[in-house]
This record gives structure tokens, sequence and C-alpha cells, in this order.
């Protein structure tokens, strides 16, 4: 992802909950977020008639995030086309070119990278039922369209989702902390610290078994995950199929070790520093 841009944001209704258009500085493209409620209003931007992609959002029954990702010659048309098709969205984010360069071979390519990203990064689920195919276009096209992704990426973060986001945030010029737990019952993870909470590692392994005094909801969660096969049953332990964020270390802790556990404690370093420790003097230093 490109630093250095300013990202400039109109509220179109004067709420924060209403309308929006995001523009970045040296860039052609331009992005509107729509609440479901608001898009009939959406009559009076004409530059919504123009040709785009757009991503829907919402949440399926079990209250997972969910995302729809599609492309058309008129957004506006398509949008509310969308309304009587799709029932879970309740938001839409639109890409536009403000100087009208996108035609449909370019947004055939952006769909459909943009569908490849959403199911890698795997945090949404897509509601796409076909895969997008991918227009062939010239060399130079392809290379303007993923600058414009890397753009799209970036506005899609800023307006509330994290669909494109890798679950691991590497640092540019860091070296990324990288945490243990090694316990009984074949518990051998592996995580890191992220701005969402903690994300242990895919190949990890939670243990086979719980104690008897875990706590309701962790059991609760752990069977989940069995359920959903983010935790895949390989007889002397559970192994994670996907890197899995957890609100806290702590809930992170307790599904590997298949105990309660203070994850702050539980989680060290290849030094054998703790995470508390390790985050206590990662607050110093920066002071």
């Amino acid at each position: 992802m490109k630093f250095g841009k300013t990202i400039k944001i109109f509220l179109i209704d004067g709420d924060p909950n209403g309308r929006m258009s995001c523009e970045l500085s040296n860039w052609s493209g331009k992005a509107y977020k729509i609440p479901r409620i608001k898009v009939k209003d959406c009559i009076d931007r004409g530059d919504l008639t123009s040709t785009g992609v757009y991503l829907l959002f919402g949440k399926d029954d079990d209250g997972k995030d969910k995302v729809y990702i599609g492309e058309a010659e008129s957004i506006l048309i398509r949008l509310n086309q969308q309304l009587i098709k799709k029932e879970f969205w309740n938001e839409a984010i639109v890409f536009i070119s403000k100087d009208e360069n996108l035609n449909k071979a370019h947004i055939k390519y952006l769909e459909n990278r943009l569908y490849d990203i959403a199911k890698l990064t795997n945090r949404y689920k897509v509601d796409n039922s076909i895969v997008p195919t991918q227009s062939s276009i010239s060399e130079p096209d392809r290379a303007e369209m993923e600058e414009f992704i890397e753009n799209i990426k970036m506005l899609v973060n800023t307006l509330g989702h994290k669909v494109f986001e890798e679950k691991r945030e590497f640092k540019p010029k860091q070296k990324q902390a990288i945490f243990f737990i090694k316990a009984a019952r074949g518990a051998d993870g592996q995580g890191e610290p992220t701005s969402d909470g903690f994300v242990v590692l895919k190949g990890s392994k939670a243990a086979a078994s719980i104690v008897n005094s875990m706590t309701s909801s962790f059991i609760s969660l752990r069977q989940k995950l069995i359920d959903e096969n983010v935790l895949i049953n390989q007889g002397e332990y559970l192994e994670f199929s996907e890197d899995y964020i957890f609100s806290s270390p702590s809930t992170a802790a307790v599904i590997v070790m298949g105990r309660n556990a203070n994850g702050l404690t539980e989680w060290r370093n290849k030094e054998g520093k703790t995470l508390k420790d390790f985050e206590s003097n990662t607050k110093i230093s920066k002071a």
C-alpha cells in the first residue's frame, strides 16, 4: 500500500451516517459510500451513471461479515437492481473514474482481482456465486488497474471495511513480533498482535481436549471454530486451517491451551519475553 496520499471525504448529506464521497490526491478515481436506504436519493449524483465497480456490505444469518463484489456500466442502475435482488446488504461502496477512463474490460479486471483478494484474505464471506472472469487487457492498462486496486484497498479500509486487508499486519522495515505457546495436550501455537486483537497463525496446534474449569463461553467458541473447520481434529491436537483473529491475546491463549489463561503472560517471543513485557518495553521505547 502506498503512503503519503491525502484522502478527502465529503459528507454529501451533512450526516456522518449518510452518503459520502471520497477522493485521493493525484488519483483519477472517486469513491462513494452509500447506505442502502439512500440509494434512491443518488439520482442527484450524475457521475454515478458511470462505469465502475461496487461492493455491497452486510452480514449473514450468523452475524459474519459478508460482501458482494460487482461491476456495472451504470453503477446507479445496478445498485437499484440490487435493492431487489439482494437483501443482506446495508451499505455500498462504489468506485468510478472522474475522467471516465474506465471501460468494460477495466472493470471486469478490477472485479476479478478484488474477488480474488477478498477470498485470499478471508475476512468476509464473499457472496458471489460465480467467480468473475478476468478480462484481457494490455500490460500498461494492467499496471494502471493494479494501482487503482491499491487505492481501492486504502479507501475501503478507511471507510470501515478490512475486506482486502491481510490478517497479519506486516510492518515495513520492522521485524515481526512472533509469539509462541507450547503446553499440555498438544498445544503448540504461534501468533502476533494486530490492531484487531491477536492473530493465531495457520498451522498452529490447539490442545486436543479441554479442562473442566474452562469458561463456558470459551467452550462455545472452541466448538464454533471446530464446526466452521477453522480447527481441524488431527487426533493428538486440533490444527488451525487458517490465520484466525481473536479479540484478545487471552482469548487466543485459551483456545490454544484448552484452559483459562492470561494471554499477556502465556504468549512469549523466542527470547522468552512475555507479551506483557514486550508491549511495556515497546511503549517505553516509543516514549
